[in-house]
């Protein structure tokens, strides 16, 4: 039985609503830390020598700590008209095996929902991609119920990040937060729209950081909380005390999809870096260190005949790197960067989404003979990929680009080995525009669709040079 949920279903059950996880996050800061009030009575009151000698009953020990009193109420006040519903409506074309081949049926509308979260008072939306996946009509209803037509600006599959845009001004909007500065132990708030049943608020504390959920094939950053959150929640807002994002929430772990005990949320460092990619270039713009490795735990130092049993053992660097170039080399071990100690490759992932291309950071490596270095690197651009089971190199075009040949997505074929593909009139410069009816964004969003469709019929969608789209049909 799987336990991993993704709070998105079809809308034909209430409970299977595409979700939207608000997490809302707060801890007063004049009760976080109380000051222990002193009886005259205890033994605080007596030469520090004398202190150990004398027992301290329960009583006395407990009634030195004020009893916490948090008020969650200026906090959502502030926050909750920033939260939003999202209703995804898309056409469903049923097909039908029928006799040698295959038939369509009669198409119908399906329904699903989940939440936003506004961050700019003239309109923009984050949510998570599932809530808004093919969808062929989205609506935003703010909490005064007032009704507007979404429309899609980017989407980042990989890190289920959507954005959209509403025509309205002065919006009440949230301002992102570090995420980083979370720790382990906070008070959260989750606001959201749970099985359709509206404005909701739940509390929780942060119950891990960097989580990487298995099995998805991502190796993820998540923050893991504990505040209550179901089919209905995807895409709120997690948030701290001073009403700032620190988190969109996008899953929970339970074997029946409903909450049992988890949520997970993209932490905003992570969100903010992709948002602002999306509505300046319509794209990631990815930073990479050019570096292949595992992460360190204890069976895995064994088999590699190490002590070091956190960071990341480097097993191949790009020779083309500034990584390279700086003298990072295979056998040593990234064990921090700028500051921040890595112990997992979620940490690692995690803090370079942050991260844009250009940026100088510096990379604290362990090496074999027990030295550690720091080494200054500047993240290069990551916008294509290789395709090898295609043999294409496909590239990340800019958004002026897409805008002087008026679309809205694809990626740019910068080069072919692949014979047949040419001998089919597939040509570099050409653009792929969907691949099995899923409009493409990224080279690396590319790259996964066709890496996962291997051995499978494909269809591909392309703009050739002549400006006529092409529909490919590959076995």
């Amino acid at each position: 039985m799987k336990l991993k949920y993704w709070l998105g279903f079809p809308a034909a059950a209430l409970i299977g609503a595409l979700t939207a996880v608000g997490i809302f996050y707060f801890l007063r800061s004049d009760v976080a830390h109380p000051t222990p009030v002193v009886s005259p009575s205890s033994s605080a009151s007596l030469p520090s020598s004398d202190t150990a000698a004398l027992p301290v009953s329960y009583e006395e020990r407990h009634k030195s700590i004020p009893p916490m009193a948090y008020d969650f109420r200026e906090i959502v006040k502030k926050t909750k008209d920033a939260v939003v519903h999202v209703r995804n409506t898309k056409i469903v074309v049923p097909v039908y095996e029928y006799y040698y081949g295959y038939r369509q049926g009669q198409p119908y509308k399906q329904e699903g929902s989940g939440s936003g979260v506004i961050i700019s008072p003239n309109g923009y939306i984050v949510t998570n991609y599932h809530v808004v996946k093919d969808a062929s009509e989205l609506e935003v209803t703010l909490n005064n119920r007032k009704k507007y037509k979404a429309e899609i600006i980017g989407i980042d599959p990989q890190n289920d990040i959507a954005v959209l845009k509403i025509a309205a001004r002065d919006l009440p909007y949230m301002i992102f937060g570090d995420s980083d500065a979370l720790e382990l132990g906070e008070w959260v708030l989750a606001i959201g729209n749970p099985f359709n049943l509206g404005t909701t608020v739940t509390a929780g504390i942060v119950s891990a950081k960097a989580r990487d959920i298995k099995g998805n094939n991502n190796i993820d950053s998540f923050i893991q909380t504990d505040a209550v959150v179901n089919p209905g929640n995807s895409g709120g807002a997690l948030v701290n005390e001073r009403g700032e994002l620190v988190g969109i929430n996008t899953m929970i772990f339970s074997p029946t999809g409903a909450y049992i005990g988890y949520s997970f949320a993209i932490p905003s460092n992570i969100v903010k870096k992709i948002t602002e990619d999306i509505i300046e270039y319509g794209s990631i713009q990815k930073g990479r260190i050019g570096i292949s490795g595992v992460e360190l735990n204890d069976d895995t130092a064994k088999k590699l005949g190490i002590s070091q049993t956190e960071g990341i053992w480097i097993s191949d660097v790009d020779k083309n790197s500034s990584t390279y170039r700086a003298g990072v080399r295979p056998g040593d071990i990234i064990i921090g960067i700028n500051g921040q100690k890595i112990t997992a490759m979620s940490e690692l992932l995690g803090y370079l989404k942050t991260q844009s291309p250009g940026t100088k950071i510096k990379l604290k490596i362990l090496h074999p003979d027990g030295s550690i270095e720091i080494y200054p690197i500047v993240l290069e651009k990551y916008d294509t990929a290789y395709i090898k089971s295609w043999g294409i190199v496909v590239k990340t075009p800019s958004k002026k680009f897409l805008r002087e040949h008026g679309l809205k997505n694809g990626v740019m074929i910068q080069d072919i080995k692949n014979r047949q593909l040419l001998a089919n009139g597939i040509r570099p410069g050409q653009i792929i525009l969907k691949i099995n009816n899923r409009p493409v964004y990224s080279a690396d969003e590319a790259a996964r669709l066709f890496d996962r469709l291997q051995n499978r019929q494909v269809a591909v969608e392309i703009l050739n040079e002549n400006g006529d789209i092409i529909r490919y049909i590959f076995d």
